[in-house]
């Protein structure tokens, strides 16, 4: 018989526990209304370094802002001291917000931070948030699964701690193929080289979203075959999430983005 359990109601944010909460991919009108609540009563956030200065402005008076500093090949704050500050926080009875770019539970190292709270006894919740692939898609007008095209899409990261991920290449590099690759800029060439390898056509879509959903987003919009070099000349430094198989409609430009201005208005 299957067993079907029914979780009982949590307080929203009781002191001494952690909610684990994603800022979504940089708009602060992207924000969840749990992840502004949540903000409005930390004591303290532990927050990853992309979070925008928008989102961070709607903490409470009362909050701690602390930053973890991680980049991808760079200099970071080890993940033992952000679970030991995760820990260390809560005990003191704090309402402790770790706040992770786009969703918690992609790419961002929750069951490493979840299993230290376990040890501790501390309770914890999850907050989902929009994941980075969900910006970038709407920002070029496609969308991640289209029938006749593609029925599943994966949600690859271009680098682990190892290096250069590796995954199966031979069934992306089938016709067809949709990815969204997470953290691929460092790795455009290995990437490049593994799909190629494998048989991919060179002709195959490949966009690039950088900033996806803020004001400074930028669309490189090349190939599997130019990749590398496409990046390159492009110069992007900020966050991108690279959408392998899928090119920019053209229709999306035909209807700009509200600005700033307009939203205050709507």
């Amino acid at each position: 018989m299957p067993i079907i359990t029914r979780q009982t109601p949590r307080p929203s944010f009781p002191p001494g526990s952690v909610a684990f909460t994603g800022a979504g991919p940089g708009d602060p009108d992207l924000l969840t209304r749990q992840a502004l609540k949540a903000l409005a009563l930390a004591d303290v956030i532990l927050h990853d370094r992309l979070i925008a200065p928008e989102i961070l402005a709607e903490a409470g008076p009362q909050a701690r802002v602390i930053e973890t500093g991680k980049t991808g090949f760079g200099p970071a704050m080890g993940q033992d001291e952000i679970n030991a500050r995760i820990v260390a926080h809560a005990q003191t009875g704090a309402r402790v917000l770790r706040l992770k770019s786009g969703d918690p539970t992609v790419f961002g190292r929750l069951d490493e931070e979840i299993e230290a709270c376990d040890a501790a006894h501390i309770r914890w919740q999850i907050l989902p948030g929009l994941t980075a692939a969900s910006a970038a898609v709407a920002a070029i007008g496609q969308s991640l699964t289209q029938r006749g095209r593609n029925s599943s899409v994966r949600l690859l990261t271009g680098h682990d701690m190892a290096g250069f991920a590796d995954h199966d290449w031979a069934a992306l590099a089938r016709p067809g193929e949709v990815a969204a690759i997470y953290m691929g800029k460092k790795s455009a060439r290995f990437v490049q080289g593994r799909l190629i390898m494998h048989g991919a056509d060179r002709a195959t879509p490949v966009t690039l979203v950088e900033n996806a959903s803020r004001p400074d987003q930028r669309i490189l919009a090349t190939t599997l075959d130019r990749l590398p070099s496409d990046l390159a000349a492009a110069g992007l430094t900020g966050p991108a999430l690279t959408l392998y198989g899928l090119a920019p409609r053209a229709a999306a430009a035909a209807l700009p983005a509200l600005t700033h201005a307009q939203k205050e208005l709507a």
